[in-house]
Parts: C-alpha cells; sequence; structure tokens
C-alpha cells in the first residue's frame, strides 16, 4: 500500500498543479513539458553543483520563470491561452533534449555514480512533503482571499476586475503555481529512479488533467481518481511477466479513458 500511495505522489503534484489553472480558466497542457524539464534540470545541476537542495531551488526557478514569462506573453497579446500552453509543452520537451545533447552528449538515459539515493529516504520523506504541500494549496485556494480571487478568475473575471483586482495577473500566478507543481513532481520522479529517462513523466502530466476533469475540481475526487490511476499502473508493474507489455504500459490511459467516459456518461443524465 505504500508503495501505490508513493508512486502516487508525482500524480497528486500535477493534478494539484492542474487544479490552480483549471480554477482559473486554463488548461494546463503545459504540464507534461514543464515535469520532463524539471527533472533533466535536477539531474543537471546536481552534476553541476553536487547539491541536491540548490538543484531542486535552481530547477524550480526557472521553470517558474520560464512559465511566468509564457503567461506574460500570453496576457499581453491575447492569444488562445489552449495555444500558448501547448506551445509551452512542446518548447520545454525540445529543450529538455537539446540541453541534454550541449552538456551531456547524448539524448537518451542520463545515469551517475552520484546521483544515487535511498529508495527508502526519498520514499519516506517524499511522501509526507508531498502531502504537506496538497494540504497548503487547498489552505490557500479556500482559505485565503487571493485563494478566492483565483477560484473567481475563471468563471467571474469581470467580477474582479469591477474590484480593482487585476484577473489578468491572477491568471499569470495560476500558470506559475501549477509550474511549482510540476517542478516538484519532476524532482520525486528523477529522485525515485536515481536517473534521468528521456518523457520520464510517463504522460503523467496529461493524467493529471484527466484527473481534475474526472473529478470536476473535487478535492477528494481528484484524489481517488490519483489512486484508481496509480493502482493500474502498480498492478500492470505487477502483471509484466503474465500479461503482454504494450497493454500493461496503456493500462493506466485505459483506466483514465474508462473513468472520463463513464464521468461523461453522469454529467448526461
Amino acid at each position: 500500500m505504500s508503495d501505490i500511495l508513493f508512486s502516487s505522489v508525482p500524480l497528486i503534484l500535477a493534478s494539484t498543479g492542474a487544479l490552480f489553472s483549471e480554477y482559473a480558466g486554463i488548461l494546463a497542457v503545459f504540464m507534461d513539458g514543464v515535469i520532463n524539464f524539471s527533472a533533466f534540470l535536477v539531474f543537471a545541476f546536481f552534476a553541476f553543483t553536487g547539491n541536491l537542495f540548490v538543484s531542486v531551488i535552481l530547477s524550480l526557478l526557472v521553470c517558474v520563470l520560464l512559465t511566468c514569462v509564457f503567461a506574460w506573453i500570453t496576457e499581453k497579446t491575447k492569444i488562445n491561452p489552449f495555444l500558448s500552453a501547448t506551445a509551452m509543452n512542446l518548447i520545454f520537451s525540445s529543450m529538455t533534449s537539446l540541453f541534454s545533447s550541449i552538456w551531456f552528449g547524448t539524448r537518451g538515459v542520463l545515469t551517475s555514480p552520484d546521483f544515487v539515493f535511498d529508495y527508502v529516504t526519498v520514499k519516506w520523506c517524499g511522501l509526507p512533503l508531498s502531502f504537506l504541500f496538497f494540504v497548503l494549496a487547498v489552505f490557500f485556494l479556500f482559505k485565503t482571499p487571493h485563494g478566492l480571487y483565483l477560484r473567481i478568475t475563471g468563471s467571474d473575471s469581470d467580477v474582479l476586475d469591477v474590484k480593482g483586482i487585476s484577473s489578468s495577473r491572477c491568471r499569470i500566478y495560476s500558470w506559475m503555481l501549477s509550474a511549482v507543481f510540476a517542478v516538484m513532481a519532476g524532482s520525486v520522479l528523477v529522485l525515485k529512479i536515481n536517473s534521468f529517462v528521456p518523457n520520464i513523466s510517463a504522460g503523467r502530466g496529461w493524467i493529471a488533467l484527466a484527473a481534475v476533469f474526472i473529478g470536476q475540481k473535487k478535492l477528494w475526487k481528484i484524489m481517488i481518481a490519483v489512486v484508481v490511476f496509480c493502482a493500474a499502473d502498480y498492478l500492470g508493474i505487477r502483471l509484466q511477466s503474465l500479461l503482454p507489455g504494450g497493454f500493461l504500459n496503456a493500462l493506466p490511459y485505459f483506466v483514465a479513458l474508462l473513468l472520463i467516459t463513464m464521468n461523461k456518461g453522469k454529467k448526461s443524465l
């Protein structure tokens, strides 16, 4: 059970990040690219500094700053935020491949004898810290004025503008908060396997969007969806010797599609 909970940590973080932008009326399709890029940066900065804490902080600063720039450009130019977020996802993925080639001479798997961390330590540090950040996110969204502004942004942004509160600034903040949680998800993934693997997110950014959709922005429903996805993924790993690998790799996505279909059917009743 603890292994399933730990495997759910990146997806919980990603879903929380997606929830921020969802409340602001933006579909965070850039999440998957940020998760991959941040995981790469943690490995790369550790190779340069030898300090894990510094590596995570630098990765966080780079990704959030870039996301802020993209969000600001989107708001200033009034371009379609979905197209902008899609472009962000492609750019982050491209930068991962580019910098990996420049700094390490390969676009494949990155390993280092120094980049090795005890799984049990990562697990029992990652679990409480991740759930702490989740609780802080919930407190911010539902117990603070700024969280209220963010939740109003996606549905009644004109109300904020009338009160002198910039809805545009709230949307930019939502992008940045989404990026923060995507970076944390990427950091957990790269520390979990002690190496960087291309597309390390394995679609978790997209599944996070599905979890938010299925949960209808209700936290307890989102958590149930996340646990179901991760249980399917864990089951797939356990059944590797019995079933075809392609089917097992597709199992979490099949479950996501099934839940989305069931959810859509309920909403139409």
